[in-house]
């Protein structure tokens, strides 16, 4: 059984459909890349996926239920936590406070402090300095050991690497080895289609708001996910 089913799922803000029919399963242990131009429709699903918005049509299940339609701080609970665009640290918090913030879903497992402190020793001796004096990579750092303090079985990553530096981007995805384990899944969102497809199990291109192509990563070619991405 799939841990997360996106079943012919619509999204619309008003009367305006972002997403049409969207279909997409992950199993636990995986990692799906989730690629398109901007508008494609991808922050609109993840949207969707974790709570913030409702789908019009269709179902969403995780871990075995359906979830359609619950709100994100239930779904958080029930172990989907979200790595936002823009990291959205707390600004009057400091590295530590920020990190906490993730425990609040009360959830048990493998991450604590100490683990994420092991994965990302920078923040360790940052801890107590307020979030917003940090690096943008430092910054994302945070925002990815906030998510796993909740001890999640679905990580969802909006465009890690936006505006960091290319040496900043290999050292994050370095950590992807380390976080990424058989009861941990992750769909990442990453403009880079050859990084989205060296460091995840299958991929799911959206255009205009519809899946134009679905596979294993290593089996897709370039030429194939370079027309379903511009819909040539």
């Amino acid at each position: 059984m799939p841990l997360l089913e996106v079943d012919h799922v619509d999204v619309f803000y008003g009367d305006f459909q972002a997403i049409s029919g969207v279909s997409l399963s992950l199993a636990a242990g995986k990692v799906l890349a989730l690629i398109g131009a901007n508008g494609a429709g991808k922050t609109t699903l993840l949207r969707a996926v974790t709570g913030l918005l409702a789908p019009r049509a269709g179902r969403i299940r995780f871990d075995g239920g359906d979830v359609t339609g619950l709100p994100a701080e239930a779904l958080a609970r029930r172990g989907i936590a979200m790595v936002p665009e823009g990291r959205m640290l707390f600004p009057s918090l400091t590295v530590q406070e920020n990190l906490q913030m993730g425990t609040l879903t009360r959830r048990r497992g493998a991450w604590t402090l100490d683990a994420v402190y092991d994965v990302f020793p920078a923040l360790k001796d940052l801890r107590q300095r307020n979030a917003m004096q940090l690096s943008g990579g430092q910054q994302q750092m945070v925002a990815i050991g906030r998510a796993l303090l909740g001890n999640p079985r679905l990580l969802i990553c909006d465009e890690l690497s936006l505006g960091l530096a290319p040496l900043v981007v290999e050292e994050i995805y370095r950590t992807f080895e380390r976080i990424r384990g058989a009861d941990l899944s992750i769909v990442l969102v990453e403009q880079d289609v050859a990084r989205a497809r060296a460091v995840s199990d299958q991929v799911t291109c959206l255009l205009k708001g519809q899946v134009t192509l679905q596979g294993a990563s290593q089996a897709i070619e370039l030429s194939q996910v370079t027309a379903a991405y511009f819909g040539e």
